[in-house]
């Protein structure tokens, strides 16, 4: 479990391409490494990998055909930065939501409103995951736990402040970039049952 509270960016130092199939290796600071070690889980733009090698600072991550296809990992090259977020640990305090670190889809960025101390972003999410849009509602955006600002139809905003763009990707993401997308499972839970019992009820 993650809290979409990112601990920084880690630069991806090398790829590794395979058939349907990639490892790839970011350098980690010293105070993400300790007490990490082979099967731990860190979240990549919000997507949970798995440590498959460390060796001083570089930390690898096998990621498979799935995972490219869902996620804005397959879009990495060497250079890039990736918010990072180690699992949650029982005790650690939720500052953000529980997210299980499980993309379901990329949005890409239509519209960013700057202003003196906050950046608005707008996305735009594919149709089939639309019914899960609420203002006000949480939603994880490359790992980052944010709150709905408004929403447009298909499109949402959030809104962020000097201090989340200071320690993501958000602070350098530009219009059309893609971003992983993770609906808040409380969120998607109640609209799947209440869609479910409805379509019951129209069926009897």
């Amino acid at each position: 479990m993650f809290t979409g509270i990112v601990q920084g960016t880690a630069e991806v130092i090398a790829i590794e391409e395979k058939p349907q199939f990639r490892t790839h290796t970011v350098r980690l600071p010293a105070e993400r490494l300790t007490g990490l070690e082979p099967g731990a889980s860190v979240a990549h733009n919000g997507c949970c990998l798995t440590v498959t090698h460390i060796e001083d600072d570089r930390v690898s991550f096998d990621l498979m055909q799935e995972t490219l296809r869902v996620t804005n990992l397959s879009l990495l090259k060497p250079g890039d930065r990736v918010n990072i977020e180690r699992a949650a640990r029982f005790g650690d305090e939720i500052g953000g939501h529980a997210m299980s670190g499980h993309i379901l889809c990329m949005a890409p960025i239509t519209r960013i409103i700057r202003s003196e101390n906050n950046r608005q972003v707008w996305f735009r999410l594919p149709e089939a995951y639309r019914r899960y849009l609420f203002t006000k509602g949480y939603i994880g955006i490359d790992g980052i736990s944010l709150t709905i600002g408004e929403v447009d139809g298909g499109d949402f905003c959030v809104n962020l402040i000097p201090e989340t763009l200071e320690r993501t990707n958000m602070g350098f993401r530009q219009e059309q970039d893609q971003v992983n997308i993770e609906i808040d499972p409380q969120t998607q839970a109640i609209v799947d049952t209440v869609e479910r019992v409805m379509a019951e009820r129209a069926a009897n």
